[in-house]
């Protein structure tokens, strides 16, 4: 999809829709308040005047209104895309609100259209505080590219609905704005990029995108963004003595892959190095402990926390923040076979530090064991890491959040700031020494892997024993990697979660 941004008033704007943005005002004491749109036009808002005022548009979240040749606009449609309360609306709204238009053109075969940039000040000061406008840019963008994506890849009668063209409009007013809105367009069209390149690394069959296959395109991502990059196989893990990525890996008859990536921005010899370490398994039997039948099919989202790293990776590397990053994503497949590890196994990770294997579904944090600590040897100051880590925590929290463990408050602080920006639903969960017991071994350091009881917990609590003193920030993104009911605003599949926090997070940490 082509993105453009200009700046002229919507009512002579000549495009195959226009969507308009409308909030609900109805409160405790005024339940009959109509919607409003969010523009000024005097035009746009004859012409929706009575759905308006007929009841017939509410404008909840994600409800739409289409209006054929509306009059006094040169627009062929009119799409009233309502984003719910007024007194709750914030930029995330904004964001699916955007999305909505999007879908809503789609199975109509309305390949373009143009969205106009919601004007808050319509409203009173006692409704709505003033989004930022570079903030609000930026989500209209993220949340149309977002949308426009769908995961029907390999059909052999798919049917192209995809958007051609997306014009956001906004008001011409003075320079400053002008700037800060263009500001978050940019910004916008890099993010939504770099998530969708990690949503088609999710969506690729585990036949498809195999170890090699998955540093292949970090590879190949990383020549065209400028980033150095490394992708080392089996022999470099022994040589490392990375015992635990190791024995994930042997079961199966793909080669891993151990991916380094650094962006390394000129002028900066100092300050704090910024590492991010994903799981990439892609594809997840369980093992020797092997998975159910069923949803198995789904293992395939295993690598989505590498996903996220590549992804992020792509989107720093064109923001080019003022600090220095390297990523460590660790890839391999969990397979059962003759050589694969079993129960009651003692690996020994790269640390030094043994592990007793009580399940060999519980992998992600073995190979994140490895990452973690390599990253430290690499230079690393401060730690994320990202994983489908555990069912434990999608029963803890359901759809809506990824869990959060961290070490750090500063380092916990700076990334929920970043989420303010992003929108995306992280909840933190503890992560304190009294759960140590939870992973305690008689003959090993650890075991890998605890009780059902706090599971979610149990992991965290491994992968801290691997990074020390240094701020470290996990995300179980288990529940959010993959949509898995039809949203107005978003198609089922891949998701790219945590690419925009992530992203966020380090340039939190820029000189």
């Amino acid at each position: 999809m082509e993105s453009k941004l200009v700046f002229q008033d919507v009512v002579g704007l000549p495009t195959a829709l226009l969507a308009v943005f409308a909030v609900d005002l109805a409160g405790p004491n005024d339940a009959d308040a109509l919607p409003v749109l969010l523009t000024t036009s005097d035009a746009v808002t004859d012409a929706a005047a009575t759905f308006l005022t007929g009841g017939e548009f509410k404008a909840k979240l994600g409800e739409t209104m289409l209006l054929h040749a509306p009059a006094g606009l040169k627009a062929e449609r009119l799409l009233l895309v309502g984003l719910g309360k007024a007194k709750s609306l914030s930029v995330n709204e904004v964001r699916k609100g955007a999305g909505t238009a999007v879908r809503a053109c789609k199975p109509r075969g309305i390949r373009e259209l143009a969205i106009a940039f919601p004007e808050d000040h319509a409203l009173s000061d006692e409704h709505l505080e003033t989004l930022p406008c570079s903030l609000t840019a930026r989500a209209l963008v993220e949340g149309a590219e977002l949308a426009e994506l769908d995961w029907d890849t390999y059909k052999s009668d798919r049917k192209d609905q995809s958007i051609t063209a997306l014009t956001l409009v906004g008001k011409d007013g003075d320079r400053s704005t002008k700037a800060e809105i263009q500001e978050g367009f940019d910004e916008g069209i890099i993010l939504a990029d770099a998530q969708n390149f990690a949503r088609h690394l999710v969506n690729e069959p585990g036949n498809v995108l195999t170890p090699t296959v998955l540093g292949a395109r970090a590879k190949a991502m990383c020549e065209s963004a400028g980033l150095a990059c490394d992708v080392y196989g089996m022999d470099k893990l022994k040589e490392l003595g990375m015992g635990s990525f190791a024995a994930v890996a042997q079961g199966s008859a793909e080669p891993p892959a151990l991916i380094v990536m650094r962006y390394e921005p000129a002028g900066i010899t100092d300050g704090p190095i910024i590492g991010l370490v994903g799981k990439g398994i892609t594809f997840d039997t369980g093992g020797i402990s092997i998975k159910p039948a069923e949803n198995m099919d789904k293992m395939k989202y295993d690598m989505a926390g590498s996903a996220a790293m590549i992804g992020a990776m792509k989107a720093i590397a064109a923001i080019k923040p003022r600090v220095r990053v390297i990523s460590v994503v660790c890839s391999a497949e969990n397979m059962p076979s003759g050589t694969a590890f079993k129960p009651g196994d003692v690996v020994t990770a790269m640390s030094g530090k043994t592990i007793e294997i009580i399940n060999t579904d519980a992998e992600g944090r073995l190979v994140l064991a490895d990452g973690l600590h390599y990253a430290r040897t690499l230079g690393c100051t401060h730690l994320v890491d990202a994983a489908t880590l555990t069912g434990a925590c999608v029963v803890a929290l359901g759809y809506l959040n990824a869990g959060l463990f961290t070490n750090d408050e500063q380092a916990w602080a700076a990334f929920m700031k970043g989420v303010e920006k992003s929108g995306e639903g992280f909840w933190r969960l503890p992560c304190t020494d009294d759960y140590k017991p939870g992973i305690k071994s008689e003959i090993a350091d650890m075991v890998n892997s605890g009780s059902r009881a706090g599971g979610a917990i149990s992991a965290a609590m491994l992968l801290k024993e691997f990074v020390g003193d240094t701020p470290w920030i996990h995300l179980d993104i288990a529940g959010c990697a993959w949509n898995e009911e039809l949203k107005p605003w978003l198609p089922k599949g891949p998701t790219g979660v945590a690419v925009r926090s992530i992203t966020e997070w380090v340039r939190t940490y820029e000189a």
